[in-house]
């Protein structure tokens, strides 16, 4: 009988269990190999370091995060893109905590491959241009005032009105909806 061969996804399925369990500190070469009780060199065949799978895990949750706030944006519905964060948390609160409550340098540490490094330039300049988008259609131009009104409305209230929420390991509750609503009501009107 050969050995069992561990797949690319079991190593990223299991950082992402022990980050989610313990934080990303806790993701380590031995404990990954642990838990899939897989010898450390089937590690090494498929990752560099810790940092490029932790790197990996990272941006497939700001990615998959990322997909509801952009198709609301494309929609054109900006409330929706506000409320995608509350929504996403209550569906996927593993990652909501890891997203919100870390940064992307609690995962990596050290200096990010380059593939991983163009994922992230590329996530960047997506969810910019997502802002800028909405300025444009919200407030009539993409300058400074009208990105920082964009991102505060569609970012930052979002976030504030959850994390408290996830800290406590709680699902955020509708009013959190509701604020989330009036704010962006207020700052945007109701067009």
């Amino acid at each position: 009988m050969g050995r069992p061969i561990f797949e690319h996804a079991s190593f990223l399925e299991a950082a992402h269990a022990l980050a989610a369990e313990h934080g990303p500190g806790a993701v380590t070469v031995d404990s990954v190999a642990q838990r899939l009780k897989a010898p450390k060199g089937s590690f090494y065949h498929r990752f560099r370091s810790r940092d490029e799978l932790l790197g990996q895990v990272w941006l497939n949750m700001v990615l998959a995060y990322q997909e509801g706030f952009v198709a609301a944006i494309d929609a054109g519905d900006g409330l929706a893109a506000a409320l995608h964060t509350p929504r996403w948390a209550r569906s996927h609160p593993d990652d909501a905590r890891l997203l919100l409550l870390y940064s992307r340098h609690d995962f990596v540490h050290g200096d990010w491959p380059a593939d991983l490094k163009r994922g992230v330039r590329d996530q960047a300049e997506r969810f910019e241009e997502c802002l800028a988008r909405f300025a444009r259609t919200a407030f009539g131009r993409a300058g400074s005032p009208q990105l920082r009104r964009a991102t505060f409305v569609l970012a930052e209230v979002p976030i504030a009105a959850v994390k408290g929420h996830l800290e406590r390991r709680e699902t955020p509750p509708p009013i959190v909806d509701d604020l989330i609503t009036e704010t962006y009501h207020a700052i945007v009107g109701r067009r």
